[in-house]
């Protein structure tokens, strides 16, 4: 029998990337990574790569399991080295300080009292990172742009202006952050 994995889905550029924790790896969506790199990542990339680097898995994709390609963080990073553009940088940035941290910490529940990354995703593509420490969510400064503009129609809709830090302790209630 197969196993049926469900995936941890992260947005960049309005582009998906579905992700697993498997084996303590993290492992991408070849399919979406390639889209992310303006790139498809076809059968003969695959190839290229050590076959401990990629595997078939049957993932959950919209609401149906899907045999799916996967390729893991080496071989992920190994693709990016290999077709080579500036923007590969910044989404391997993205995908070592984000998402490959947010899955491993994830897999981390046991430390609750250690600092733990984590996101809020709301309607419209809007996510932010979180880190999670003494039981309290902590947004970065440089993230906060990201939640006040997903806040702007609240507190439009309120009529008053509001601060930046009502506006992330509101955007944070909403969506069952912290409470």
């Amino acid at each position: 029998m197969t196993d049926l994995h469900a995936p941890t889905l992260f947005t960049r550029h309005n582009r998906p990337l579905h992700t697993l924790w498997l084996e303590s790896q993290a492992w991408f969506c070849a399919h979406e990574l390639g889209r992310m790199t303006g790139r498809f990542f076809d059968e003969h990339c695959i190839r290229k790569l050590d076959p401990d680097q990629h595997r078939s898995v049957q993932l959950l994709r919209y609401g149906h399991y899907t045999e799916t390609t996967m390729v893991s963080e080496s071989g992920a990073y190994t693709l990016l080295a290999h077709h080579h553009i500036p923007e590969n940088r910044h989404l391997r940035h993205w995908l070592t300080h984000e998402v490959v941290a947010v899955l491993r910490d994830g897999q981390d529940s046991a430390l609750d009292d250690l600092p733990r990354l984590g996101r809020m995703c709301w309607p419209g593509g809007h996510t932010a990172s979180l880190l999670y420490w003494q039981s309290e969510p902590w947004v970065r400064m440089r993230d906060m742009p990201v939640v006040m503009a997903a806040e702007l129609p609240l507190a439009v809709a309120a009529k008053r202006k509001l601060s930046w830090k009502e506006c992330a302790q509101r955007a944070l209630r909403l969506h069952g952050v912290g409470d």
